[in-house]
């Protein structure tokens, strides 16, 4: 059932649905089928209780979602040829120097080949004497506090390993501190509230998982899984899933880091008073903090402002064969074919002709097909788009591949002022919106000419 608010409209979810869609068993995935991954659980130092049950829980995850797992605690399978069986490592608990010299350079050289590595927990207890490690895993431990509840601010909602969850997930786990905060480094998947426990020594910014590409491969790491229970959670599981299929790249996403945005949609209701609707249909605005469209062709278009030189990021999901786009750099106004004739869309449409397919500046210019294809999860997955405007320059990230680089010549589409906007395409079109932010950038950085 859904409630009208203004030209919005809330959806009411209950709770049975989102445990459903917590506790259903992940779907197979046909990109996944016929990889194999390798879990790593050495110890040299702590030996964490949980870890059969962790092994175990991973094996149930890749027999439902079609890929193949090993466990070893035997660091002789740390050679080139042995390592290159497998899509991704997954450091389950490990503690202590686990690999020797031979055996680290061999894992170097599997990073380097496009090799994907998962860090549960302990982790980050590991090889602290191995500089490459401690880049790989992102942070190292240093302390931790007695396990207790804790809420886990879910920082990005679009990630594989974080879009089941809710903006806030509370949790019982051990909470790690590390010896130095990654943000800087890596992409902040979720981060701890220090004011929810006691214990905690990072200053009130405390990264608990996060992903990075890394010297040529892929690498997520989560601070969760001390305990027997997390690996019994489903939202601890999907979590873990998540990870793994972003790891052996079976899962796109935006892994570069990202700080100095400032949100313009929040998933909160206050946070769309900025916005004004142009047009026929509307968008739904969930209890989970997404945006739906329905209806159209109309645009909810952000009206408190509009920018010159910026980056705006965004997440968006497809039900299917559907139709949607992201309006940049058009007048004010409340006909959404104003923003059609005087700005620039970024298309949402995967099965258009090139020029009018997802990541084209629609009927403009392609994006680069091939790149689109890598970087794009497909409908029922979360994409992540960066517009990046800088003078008349656009460019187009998808999941951190950039996918299209294009100048504007026409002077009555100027992209130096503008706003920006979220298309409802048409009654048969549901396309969903989440997190909308932009970071502006000095004007003097604008490319003067390409």
């Amino acid at each position: 059932m859904k409630r009208s608010t203004g030209r919005l409209t809330t959806a009411v979810t209950g709770t049975a649905l989102l445990l459903g869609s917590l506790c259903a068993p992940a779907s197979a995935h046909a990109h996944d089928d016929g990889a194999r991954i390798l879990v790593f659980s050495k110890t040299a130092g702590f030996r964490h209780d949980s870890i059969p049950a962790g092994i175990a829980a991973v094996r149930e995850l890749g027999g439902r979602s079609g890929f193949a797992v090993d466990a070893t605690e035997d660091a002789r399978a740390f050679t080139p040829a042995n390592l290159r069986r497998y899509r991704a490592v997954v450091f389950l608990s490990t503690t202590g120097e686990v690999l020797d010299a031979r055996q680290q350079k061999a894992f170097e050289q599997y990073i380097h080949h496009g090799g994907g590595y998962v860090g549960i927990h302990a982790a980050a207890d590991t090889e602290y004497d191995w500089t490459f490690y401690g880049g790989l895993v992102g942070a190292w431990f240093k302390s931790h506090p007695a396990i207790q509840p804790a809420r886990v601010n879910v920082e990005d909602r679009a990630h594989p390993a974080t879009s089941h969850l809710p903006g806030t997930w509370n949790r019982t786990d051990e909470w790690y501190d590390y010896r130095s905060d990654p943000r800087e480094k890596v992409h902040v998947l979720a981060s701890l509230d220090e004011s929810s426990y006691t214990g905690a020594t990072m200053n009130g910014d405390h990264p608990i998982a996060w992903c990075q590409s890394y010297q040529g491969g892929r690498s997520f790491y989560t601070g969760g899984g001390h305990t027997e229970e997390s690996y019994a959670d489903p939202a601890f599981r999907a979590h873990l899933l998540g990870g793994i299929r972003y790891a052996t790249g079976a899962a796109q996403a935006d892994c570069r880091p990202e700080n100095g945005y400032r949100p313009l949609f929040d998933g909160a209701a206050a946070s769309l008073d900025g916005w004004k609707q142009a047009g026929p249909g509307t968008f739904l605005l969930d209890d989970d903090g997404t945006l739906s469209s329905t209806g159209g062709m109309g645009l909810l278009w952000y009206a408190a402002s509009g920018f010159s030189s910026y980056s705006l990021k965004l997440d968006w999901r497809m039900a299917g064969d559907d139709n949607s786009g992201v309006f940049v750099g058009f007048p004010p106004s409340d006909d959404p074919w104003s923003a059609v004739d005087n700005g620039y869309e970024i298309q949402i449409d995967a099965t258009d002709v090139p020029e009018k397919t997802t990541g084209s500046v629609y009927g403009f210019q392609s994006a680069d097909l091939a790149r689109r294809d890598r970087a794009l999860n497909p409908p029922g997955e979360w994409n992540t788009y960066e517009i990046r405007v800088e003078g008349e320059h656009l460019r187009v990230f998808l999941n951190g591949v950039r996918i299209n680089d294009f100048t504007n010549t026409d002077p009555a589409r100027s992209l130096t002022d503008g706003h920006i906007g979220i298309q409802n395409h048409g009654p048969d079109d549901q396309v969903s919106f989440r997190n909308i932010r932009i970071r502006e950038l000095p004007a003097a950085h604008a490319p003067r000419g390409h």
